[in-house]
């Protein structure tokens, strides 16, 4: 346990944990209904507004880097505090901003501050959890984190329409400041300098250097970021595409529940099956009901009816299908070389959330009057996860 010497109340730490990984996906979502709404808000085309989401996703992804090494070196505690600081300041500095340009520098502190906190809660179930627990309390975590999307959703349609986009970041604020105080009363206080993790930044670089020569553990990133790059072309071109079919902000988060409310499902199904199949099999699994979902989804935008529902409930089987494959992915991830679990985190947080970022960005590039577009992408990403299954299959 590199977190502290003493171990949390159960219950506490749990709480504390989901508390940290939902933080930054709902920074990411909440703002989504206004997306639609900015290009004549600011004034600004729909390409630049999904800048606002590639920012936060980029920096989001690539702080992991920083993140990961300095809590195996310092402790998770310090490290997760100095991030919700951060996001802090950038959703104060989001709900000010005048212009899309500051917004979008300001969601890049957004998510520079909320990759802390996804790390460094990845990396603590590597320090409280091992074996199949470790794969069940990512279920868990997965479950309560399918709730995130929808539910910001609905929240932030509801505050964009009655009291302001600018809302949604003052609330980001808040949940900014309560969730630095769980932390420091939660957690234990990091204990000294780890030896293995003190001797500067080539030794950091070192770590990363074993990970990327690890068997498996490319094809275990390359997999999650596949994944990750198909729901976040989800979540960025849902709204557009909802908004051609004439739904408007504060009802785009009841369309957009279906694949997240699924992933639930998929997670408890993860949770039930782990006792009795490999990880490798229940990836397996999930990456056929997913490009099983995105075919019905092709088919039914080429033949219609251009209805809310045609986009929502096609999907339902890649929230089932994500929610088999994330938990053993992000397991696999960590579990591999467990006295680098922070930085595995890390790199494999970065690599996901690259991918992330390039699927939200692909999003503003071509026109959604329907939702054949959107489906090709999120196809494309996830035949791009099942090369990347079968190759670790291989390697294993």
């Amino acid at each position: 346990m590199t977190s502290g010497t003493a171990t949390p109340h159960p219950a506490r730490l749990v709480i504390t944990l989901v508390a940290q990984l939902t933080f930054a996906l709902l920074a990411m979502t909440i703002c989504l209904p206004s997306m639609q709404e900015w290009p004549r808000l600011f004034g600004e085309s729909q390409a630049s507004v999904q800048l606002t989401f590639s920012a936060y996703v980029l920096t989001y992804g690539a702080m992991q880097l920083v993140y990961g090494p300095l809590s195996d070196r310092w402790g998770r505690k310090p490290v997760v505090m100095f991030g919700l600081v951060i996001a802090l300041a950038g959703s104060v500095l989001a709900a000010l901003a005048p212009n899309l340009w500051l917004l979008v520098a300001a969601r890049a502190l957004q998510g520079a501050g909320s990759a802390a906190t996804m790390v460094v809660g990845r990396a603590l179930v590597q320090d409280f959890f091992a074996g199949p627990e470790r794969t069940r309390v990512m279920a868990f975590v997965g479950m309560t984190m399918g709730l995130v999307p929808p539910a910001a959703t609905l929240v932030g349609g509801q505050l964009h329409v009655r009291m302001g986009w600018q809302a949604n970041f003052v609330l980001l604020a808040l949940l900014a400041l309560v969730l630095l105080a769980t932390v420091w009363r939660v957690l234990p206080a990091p204990p000294p300098p780890n030896p293995a993790h003190s001797r500067g930044w080539r030794e950091l670089a070192g770590g990363y250097w074993r990970l990327v020569r690890e068997p498996g553990f490319g094809w275990y990133a390359l997999t999650l970021a596949s994944a990750t790059g198909a729901f976040y072309a989800f979540l960025a071109g849902a709204p557009l595409v909802l908004s051609g079919y004439g739904v408007p902000p504060d009802q785009v988060g009841w369309y957009i529940m279906a694949p997240p409310v699924a992933y639930i499902f998929g997670n408890a199904l993860t949770s039930r099956l782990v006792r009795s199949q490999t990880d490798l099999a229940i990836m397996g699994w999930g990456q056929a009901i997913t490009l099983a979902g995105l075919v019905v989804l092709l088919a039914v935008g080429v033949t219609g009816p251009h209805v809310p529902l045609a986009l929502s409930l096609p999907l339902l089987l890649l929230g089932i299908g994500h929610g088999l494959l994330v938990p053993p992915t992000l397991a696999g991830t960590v579990g591999l070389v467990p006295a680098l679990a922070g930085t595995a985190a890390a790199l494999a947080g970065v690599m996901q959330q690259g991918g992330g970022a390039l699927g939200g960005y692909f999003v503003g590039l071509v026109t959604h009057h329907g939702q054949v577009n959107l489906a090709l992408m999120m196809l494309g990403w996830s035949l791009m996860g099942m090369v990347a299954w079968l190759a670790l299959s291989r390697s294993r």
